[in-house]
């Protein structure tokens, strides 16, 4: 971001970047393929980006991929942002936006992508690529490994990755990988070039928040700031006696590649709690399958019944676990409230020490943990928690009377 500048001002530092560049906003050196630059709001991201795109094209680096969450946010702010690649373009080499494509004079191309839309990565080639925020794309390892496929044009294909750091799994990972190259970059760090009212009254709010230690200084926090729970409430069960036993069942709408997983939580009353025993979540999952794994999961736990969410067809989510076993008792519930409102009491029991894990359930408590506001968890859909929340809410908040039992 840059502002409260003159036009002469930004026409001499666009000019002259390679003198106030700051040094972490430059090609680190050295034999990488990923240049992962992660830093707060305005900290200069979109500015290092774009005059890495700008540098290429003069070169002849192309075809470049440009990446965002959507095309339009990709035109927005990659392109037509006020640091963008047509603001740092002198104007004898600013290139053309047609369409979907950006063309220099030069004859270098550049092509926007969607990371929601990963099956149009299918097929095109790219010398270099540059993504933005990737910690907020939907479907981020899809479109990820996609475009990996379509890095293989010239002698050194590269990529450079910007983005507010989110606890992704993909963030995580490529953070691990051996060809990349992780430089961070604060708020603080750009000042100069932001606006004072910007810093009076968000930098002074936030800084030394949780919210601003992720969203101004650039830290990976791993629990999200917005989560519902924290890894410090996560106890071991101790061998607890069981009273009532539920399968919890979050059918997905449909099970094509690519759709939804089918979450499949076991647990049981125990006293005035409860523990969780099973994640036996998959996906994708056609409904014959997910009907079978969750009458499987009944007789193995000597589970009482299965409530399953009929948000997608009641009489057919009752007819599925049917076929497979007519005997078994189904309680079907319906889903009137958003996932983070209905996910609340249930975290709230978590919080005061009422629900206690088997060994075993940590790709559970990882989607728990990451399961935000938004609804989502990790940008997925939080199938395991909520097969979780339809168990533990059928135990404990429900009004059922436990029963002493073995297992």
């Amino acid at each position: 971001m840059i502002a409260s500048i003159s036009d002469d001002e930004f026409e001499w530092f666009r000019q002259h970047w390679r003198l106030l560049g700051r040094r972490s906003q430059k090609p680190p050196a050295g034999d990488w393929t990923t240049w992962l630059l992660i830093g707060g709001r305005g900290s200069g991201k979109t500015r290092a980006g774009a005059e890495w795109v700008r540098q290429l094209a003069a070169e002849g680096v192309a075809p470049i991929a440009l990446v965002s969450e959507t095309i339009t946010e990709a035109v927005s702010v990659m392109v037509r942002g006020p640091s963008g690649i047509l603001a740092v373009s002198r104007e004898e080499e600013r290139p053309i936006l047609r369409d979907n494509m950006l063309i220099w004079t030069t004859g270098a191309e550049a092509l926007l992508l969607g990371a929601s839309d990963p099956d149009r990565f299918r097929g095109p080639q790219f010398a270099a690529a540059w993504c933005d925020e990737l910690g907020k794309w939907p479907h981020a390892e899809a479109a990820w490994d996609m475009l990996q496929f379509g890095l293989r044009l010239g002698e050194r294909p590269r990529q450079l990755v910007t983005t507010t750091p989110r606890p992704t799994k993909l963030l995580k990972r490529l953070m691990a990988e051996p060809g990349t190259v992780t430089v961070r970059m604060t708020t603080r760090e750009n000042e100069r070039w932001l606006a004072s009212a910007f810093l009076k009254a968000i930098v002074a709010r936030y800084e030394h928040t949780v919210l601003g230690r992720q969203e101004l200084e650039g830290e990976l926090i791993e629990d999200r700031p917005d989560a519902l729970w924290r890894r410090e409430m996560f106890r071991r069960d101790e061998g607890a006696e069981l009273g009532r036993i539920v399968v919890a069942v979050d059918p997905p709408a449909t099970g094509r590649k690519g759709s939804d997983a089918c979450g499949i939580v076991v647990a049981g009353r125990s006293g005035n709690g409860a523990v969780v025993l099973a994640d036996m979540s998959f996906g994708p999952a056609r409904p014959e399958q997910w009907a079978r794994a969750a009458v499987a999961a009944f007789h193995e736990f000597g589970a009482d019944c299965i409530v399953a969410e009929t948000n997608q067809g009641g009489d057919m989510v009752k007819a599925m676990i049917a076929q497979q076993d007519a005997d078994v008792p189904v309680r079907g519930v319906h889903a009137s409230r958003g996932k983070w409102v209905r996910a609340e009491p249930v975290a709230a029991l978590y919080a005061n020490g009422r629900v206690v894990h088997r060994d075993g359930l940590t790709a559970l408590e990882d989607e728990m943990c990451a399961f935000g506001a938004d609804g989502m968890a990790d940008g997925h859909s939080p199938d395991r928690v909520d097969a979780l929340v339809w168990a533990l809410t059928e135990l404990m908040l429900g009004g059922g009377e436990p029963r002493v039992r073995g297992i």
